[in-house]
C-alpha cells in the first residue's frame, strides 16, 4: 500500500514570515522516518497507509497548537494499492520521458 499526502500548514495569527513554524513542522516530518519531499508550497510524505501519514500531520497540528491561536492547512491524499516508493517513481517517470533531470 502507498499513501502520498501533500500538505501545507502554518499559523495565520503570527508574523508575516512563517519559516520558523514551517521548520518546526519539517523537523517532525523528518523525525517520522517517512520519505518526504519539501517544496516551497508544501511537503509530500509517503507512508504505507493514510493513517500513518495523517499521524504525522496530527503531530504537526499538536506542535503548532502550543503557541498558535489559528492554524491553516491544505491536504491532498493519493492512495494506491501497491508498493511504497511512488514518491520518487512519479518524478523519475517524468524525467525519463524528458530525457533529463528536473530542477530539484
Amino acid at each position: 500500500m502507498s499513501a502520498l499526502i501533500e500538505f501545507a500548514i502554518f499559523p495565520i495569527d503570527h508574523t508575516k514570515s512563517k519559516s520558523a513554524f514551517v521548520a518546526r513542522v519539517l523537523d517532525i516530518i523528518d523525525q517520522s522516518g517517512l520519505p518526504y519531499q519539501f517544496t516551497a508550497m508544501g511537503t509530500v510524505i509517503e507512508g504505507e497507509t493514510v493513517a500513518e501519514v495523517l499521524a504525522v500531520v496530527e503531530e504537526a497540528y499538536l506542535e503548532l497548537q502550543k503557541d498558535c491561536e489559528r492554524i491553516y492547512s491544505t491536504i491532498k491524499i493519493d492512495y494506491c494499492k501497491g508498493p511504497i516508493g511512488r514518491l520518487n517513481k512519479k518524478v523519475n517517470s517524468v524525467e525519463e520521458k524528458l530525457g533529463r533531470k528536473l530542477n530539484s
